[in-house]
């Protein structure tokens, strides 16, 4: 299952640099493309606001 990016991001891009498949694309809202992520959890685990928690 993908991760997701919750309300709790402030948009800083670490995610997005973290990203070893760039499967995380800017905006208002950031988010993770399902289809593209691996499921490693390099997002999360770089995340300093805590925003990116596995999807259900």
């Amino acid at each position: 299952m993908a991760y997701v990016i919750t309300d709790n991001c402030v948009a800083c891009g670490t995610c997005i640099s973290a990203c070893p498949v760039e499967a995380i694309s800017e905006g208002d809202i950031y988010k993770i493309d399902p289809d593209t992520c691996i499921d490693c959890g390099t997002c999360a685990e770089n995340c300093p606001s805590e925003a990116i928690v596995p999807g259900e």
